[in-house]
């Protein structure tokens, strides 16, 4: 009887369990906000609504997705990011302490792991880019996607009104809300580029990725209160 030769192992297949989706502003965090705002509070307890459902799905590790990391990078334990560009000395491990070598991570990661953290996450965490998300699935898994829609949601919003903002971030909404990874797998990133809505690469990539799967959708906040569409949900594996 022949024996087959020993190769590596097979990467763990993945269970997504749960999947939050909230948009990355600095000022979530009061040190950056300073004075508290009614509308921030109101955007950070529905956050922190949605970051409860993937803890609550017991994930053996959380998959962090923000648009602005560079292509090709992962992050993990020891990095660390920092909000000094934001008018406060503030830094945010990423995942665990920060070590000496820790590279610096992206805003969109360090909000997220901010998030994690008030949440009372202590487990392990991967950052990555939109074209990351398909490689970093594996094993029990929750996601957490950071990501605004657009920025031209009124005419003090930082790219100005544009008629076809409000559209665009309203069918992410819908697609937020009814669980539907196909929805969002088909989102135009060239319109989303033109609205200037960033999270559009990483909704899309995570859309692809879990396409043929089913949740149960819940829409915790979906406004514009700068003028920038902050859409927050979650989906919790059907």
């Amino acid at each position: 009887m022949s024996v087959a030769p020993e190769g590596p192992p097979a990467a763990t297949a993945a269970e997504v369990v749960a999947v939050a989706f909230c948009p990355c502003p600095p000022l979530l965090l009061p040190a950056v906000e300073g004075a508290p705002a009614e509308e921030t509070t109101t955007l950070r307890a529905a956050c922190d609504a949605a970051v409860r459902r993937i803890l609550d799905a017991r994930p053996d590790q959380v998959l962090v997705v923000g648009a602005d990391v560079p292509p090709g990078t992962r992050y993990g334990a020891g990095d660390l990011g920092d909000l000094h560009g934001y008018g406060v000395d503030l830094t945010v491990p990423f995942s665990g302490a920060a070590g000496a070598e820790g590279r610096r991570v992206p805003t969109a990661l360090a909000v997220g792991a901010w998030l994690l953290d008030r949440a009372g996450y202590t487990g392990p965490r991967t950052g990555v880019g939109p074209d990351g998300v398909a490689a970093a699935l594996t094993g029990r898994v929750g996601v957490l996607v950071m990501g605004d829609g657009s920025a031209r949601r009124g005419l003090k919003a930082p790219g100005y009104l544009d008629d076809a903002a409000g559209p665009f971030d309203a069918a992410v909404a819908a697609a937020l809300a009814a669980g539907d990874p196909r929805a969002l797998a088909e989102l135009d990133l060239a319109e989303g580029e033109r609205l200037l809505s960033a999270g559009a690469p990483a909704w899309r990539a995570v859309g692809a990725a879990l396409a043929g799967q089913r949740f149960t959708g819940q829409l915790h906040y979906d406004d514009a209160p700068f003028g920038v569409g902050y859409p927050v949900a979650d989906w919790v594996a059907a």
